[in-house]
């Protein structure tokens, strides 16, 4: 299981592909071989009120938040928030390169045993 939520200003919005930023970052997480597919899940949520350093309206944020099912050692999840982020860097380095804008990742255990979940998701995944 992993969640990724992408909290970001809504100037974003006019300079990122948000869709396609979260599909990125699915495919990075699959990528790390870590984070096994059929619990992989993106989500966006825009801030429309935000006031960020000096109140520049021109500033922008993207936050990603990793949460992962407890059980996976220190080195690979360093390893899969480095790929996590890499992506998210590559994706945004041309916004970057002309606009102020800061990004960040955080990464972190739920408790398997406070975190009950069922699903369906794997019985529909598509043979191929």
């Amino acid at each position: 299981m992993a969640h990724l939520m992408v909290d970001y200003s809504a100037n974003v919005e006019d300079w990122v592909d948000m869709a396609a930023f979260c599909d990125t970052l699915r495919l990075a997480a699959i990528e790390t071989g870590a984070l096994p597919m059929p619990g992989i899940r993106v989500r966006a949520m825009r801030a429309d009120h935000v006031s960020i350093a000096d109140g520049d309206p021109d500033h922008g944020y993207i936050d990603i938040s990793v949460r992962l099912r407890g059980g996976r050692d220190l080195d690979t999840r360093k390893a899969a928030t480095a790929h996590i982020f890499a992506a998210a860097e590559q994706v945004l380095k041309p916004v970057m390169a002309t606009r102020s804008l800061a990004l960040s990742l955080e990464m972190r255990d739920i408790d398997p045993e406070l975190a009950p979940k069922t699903g369906t998701i794997r019985d529909h995944l598509k043979k191929g």
